[in-house]
């Protein structure tokens, strides 16, 4: 295998979770563009079946949609099922799906407090347990790759978001953690920290807030998706394959300061 070769997901069949839109879909589109073969687990499947079939049709590569509820195991495992009937074995996973609401700590719910981290954190480790799984039992040398957040090391301002910042900070340590468990079993598990990427998640939101947060990053604008997918091609690939437990953190510099 050439040096070029080890960053190319040619023939690689890889899961991407929360895949219908934003980092998402950005990242799918271009591992399909590096050759990648893709399923994109989501819970809105018609948005999921509209964008595999656009990557697909784009780039000329297998996309498949999944319906998928990532903190429900049953869902979880169906889904994983599905794909393995379809693409018949895994290479990696782009372990995606995430939400976030502000609000202040004092008046969120029980239900929104477990809400958040059952999606952000307890989402990633079901789909993490069921991807290492797979993994092991097949003595397959796959790949996983977490989407954590900037927020897993620092307290953004001026927005209150704890329950997405403690979330984001345990998929850190998880994937640490799930690296060092599976690192004899030629499994690695890597993460992500984007910092504010131009999505509905953050464009959105009150425009005094991206004010400030853009007044903030040294770079002075957002990150756009497709800057995530170098970093998750690169982990996904045999050019890291010494690489795990990694946190790589993309956030035009914003926490350097």
């Amino acid at each position: 295998m050439s040096f070029m070769e080890r960053f190319s997901l040619k023939g690689k069949k890889i899961i991407v979770t929360g895949g219908a839109q934003g980092i998402g879909r950005a990242v799918s589109e271009a591992m399909a563009d590096c050759g990648a073969q893709i399923g994109i687990f989501d819970m809105n499947i018609e948005l999921a079946r509209k964008t595999a079939a656009e990557i697909s049709e784009r780039y000329g590569a297998k996309v498949q949609a999944f319906q998928c509820d990532v903190t429900a195991p049953q869902q979880v495992d169906q889904a994983f099922c599905a794909f393995l009937d379809s693409f018949g074995e895994l290479d990696g996973v782009f372990n995606n799906a995430g939400i976030c609401q502000h609000k202040e700590a004092t008046e969120v719910s029980c239900d929104e407090w477990c809400r958040v981290v059952d999606v952000n954190l307890n989402g990633i480790f079901l789909v993490a347990q069921a991807a290492g799984r797979y993994f092991i039992n097949a003595g397959k040398r796959g790949s996983i790759v977490n989407t954590a957040s900037m927020s897993g090391h620092i307290v953004n301002i001026p927005q209150p978001q704890a329950s997405y910042n403690a979330s984001k900070a345990g998929v850190i340590q998880l994937t640490k953690s799930l690296a060092v468990e599976w690192a004899v079993k030629g499994v690695r598990v890597n993460c992500i920290s984007p910092g504010y990427v131009g999505s509905d998640m953050v464009t959105l939101v009150r425009q005094d807030w991206q004010d400030t947060w853009l007044g903030m990053i040294p770079y002075h604008r957002y990150c756009e998706p497709q800057e995530l997918a170098g970093a998750v091609i690169y982990l996904l690939s045999d050019a890291s394959t010494y690489t795990s437990g990694c946190d790589l953190v993309i956030d035009g510099c914003f926490t350097n300061i």
